[in-house]
C-alpha cells in the first residue's frame, strides 16, 4: 500500500463530492453505506494497523493488539451497532476527507450503554457521537488501539 497516497485519495473523493454538489445545487453526493464503511476500515488499517478480515465478516472487521475490532465510520451524528464488539473504533469522516477518532476502546462500555433501550425492530441500536465522546473519557490509554501513523 502506498501510505503517502492513501490520505490524498480520500481527500480527492471529497473534493469530487464538493465539485459535484456545486455543479448540481440541491443534490447530495456524500459517500455513504458500504463506501463510508470501507473508508473507515481503510483508515483503521492505515492509521492503526488493524489487520482487516474479508469484507462483510460477521461481528468484527479485523484484529489489532491481539483482539478483534469493529470499525464504524459516519458523516452524521451517530452510529449503529447490532452486537457487542470486543474493541470498537469509531471515526467521524469530515467533508474534506479528514477524520476524527470519536471512540477507541472496549466495545462492552458502548454496548452496555446502547442496550439500556429496547432493541429497535431493525436490531440496530443508535449511539450518538456525543455519547461516545463521554464514554471515551472513561477509556484508559492501555485500553486503546495504538495509532501507528500520525
Amino acid at each position: 500500500m502506498d501510505t503517502a497516497r492513501f490520505p490524498e485519495l480520500i481527500r480527492a473523493i471529497y473534493r469530487s463530492v464538493d465539485e459535484l454538489e456545486s455543479m448540481f445545487p440541491g443534490r447530495h453526493f456524500t459517500p455513504d453505506g458500504h463506501m463510508i464503511g470501507s473508508i473507515g476500515e481503510a483508515i483503521a488499517k492505515h492509521y492503526y494497523g488493524v489487520e482487516l478480515y474479508s469484507a462483510s465478516h460477521e461481528g468484527h472487521d479485523g484484529e489489532a493488539d491481539g483482539g478483534q475490532v469493529q470499525v464504524k465510520a459516519t458523516q452524521r451524528k451517530s452510529i449503529a451497532i447490532t452486537s457487542e464488539p470486543d474493541q470498537l473504533l469509531v471515526f467521524r469522516i469530515n467533508l474534506d476527507g479528514s477524520f476524527v477518532e470519536e471512540y477507541n476502546g472496549p466495545g462492552e462500555a458502548v454496548w452496555s450503554f446502547a442496550c439500556l433501550k429496547p432493541r429497535p425492530k431493525n436490531g440496530q441500536y443508535k449511539v450518538s457521537l456525543a455519547a461516545l465522546r463521554k464514554l471515551m473519557t472513561l477509556v484508559t490509554p492501555d485500553e486503546k488501539i495504538s495509532r501507528i501513523v500520525a
